[in-house]
């Protein structure tokens, strides 16, 4: 299979590593917490930290789980009901993990999908991150479930895990899960499948997201896992998604892989690396000139524009686009009112349409990212425009 490979390379040594547990490695076959489990995956995280050097992050799932234990609650739950739950699980989650992992203190941070969406929440997060680290302290992130509804929700956790990767700056990322790694069939219907140990490139292997090996206690699938590994990897984090609780993290601290690896990509900026992955609020239509100059580092400037769709405002995330194949994504220096009036004109014509000129630039260079390579190298023009660099 093309961007698989049935051979590994030896682990090196990591300065950061973000490790996500999910609900079934956590829960009994009766969706209870299981702290035997739990503190055994202690156990592996503190060897995996001292074998590869580096200090680890936990995303943990499980609060739900907890709390409807506590509280003596079945499924299925009202919006209110799943909420409370999580509120409640927090703090025993949080307790357990407290023991388990000592002596080192332990630090909950919960996350929305704004505080990885919006750029000042994100620096906020990444702040009280680093500080966390700094003082020796093992974070364990989750998403802020007792507050969030759908519309603030990552949606599972690991997804949220690999932002707490970026956050973190961690050179890996791994996935616990009840699942040996990604299969080239389903392992419970067809015998003869075949774990994949190596994935050089996640998008060859996104047909086989609706393999589900393993049980229905957590939120996520094959799905999930593959789509963070695609965030993870683009940013140059590598990724694995392994089994095996806590004896798969000591295994991994040894070098051997219960799963499979996905290698990343070049390293890039964190900060086009979260352009990369930010949602649309709309898209740009562009010529050909200006997609080659994209390509040469430049910043995209109204002459280049040619047609403008969506609603959106100043800062939010759109894809660039030319002959219905969206080249980069970038953060946009106009609404879509204001580009409207002046997509085709020259920057010397902004201030006679709008009444002032803030930026000659759509879309700085430094804000866009083209979504065929993890980073363009800058470049002394802009597109659309022949003038000097700003």
């Amino acid at each position: 299979m093309r961007g698989v490979k049935r051979s590994s390379h030896p682990l090196g040594r990591w300065r950061r590593v973000v490790v996500k547990i999910g609900t079934s490695s956590l829960t009994d076959d009766a969706g209870r917490l299981h702290r035997p489990t739990l503190w055994a995956i202690a156990r592996g995280l503190q060897v995996l930290g001292a074998a590869r050097g580096a200090q680890v992050v936990v995303v943990s799932s499980g609060a739900g789980a907890v709390g409807r234990e506590r509280l003596g609650l079945t499924l299925p739950l009202t919006l209110p009901e799943r909420q409370a739950a999580a509120a409640v699980g927090q703090a025993l989650l949080i307790l357990e993990w407290e023991r388990a992992l000592a002596p080192e203190p332990v630090a909950q941070l919960l996350l929305s999908a704004g505080d990885v969406h919006h750029r000042e929440r994100y620096v906020n997060a990444k702040s009280a991150l680093e500080a966390t680290l700094r003082f020796g302290v093992v974070p364990v992130v989750n998403e802020n479930d007792s507050v969030a509804t759908a519309e603030l929700k990552l949606g599972d956790n690991d997804t949220l895990s690999a932002w707490t990767a970026y956050l973190a700056d961690a050179d890996a990322l791994v996935i616990l899960t009840d699942v040996h790694g990604l299969f080239d069939a389903d392992p419970r219907t067809n015998p003869a499948a075949r774990p994949l140990s190596v994935v050089e490139d996640v998008e060859t292997v996104e047909h086989l997201a609706g393999v589900k090996a393993g049980s229905n206690r957590g939120t996520g699938g094959m799905a999930t896992k593959l789509r963070a590994a695609r965030i993870a990897t683009r940013a140059g984090i590598e990724t694995f998604v392994i089994g095996g609780g806590g004896a798969g993290l000591e295994a991994l601290a040894r070098g051997e892989v219960t799963g499979t690896r996905f290698v990343a990509k070049r390293r890039t900026g964190a900060r086009k690396a979260w352009i990369a992955e930010q949602p649309p609020r709309g898209r740009l239509e562009v010529d050909a000139g200006a997609v080659a100059a994209l390509a040469r580092g430049r910043s995209l400037l109204p002459s280049g524009v040619r047609a403008v769709n969506g609603t959106f405002a100043f800062g939010d995330a759109v894809d660039v686009v030319c002959d219905g194949v969206v080249v980069a994504r970038g953060l946009t220096n106009y609404t879509s009112d204001a580009l409207e009036r002046i997509r085709g004109r020259r920057t010397s014509a902004i201030a006679d349409l709008l009444g002032v000129k803030d930026y000659d630039e759509v879309v700085h260079r430094d804000n866009l990212v083209s979504l065929g390579e993890p980073s363009a190298t800058p470049d002394a023009a802009d597109a659309g425009d022949s003038m000097p660099t700003r």
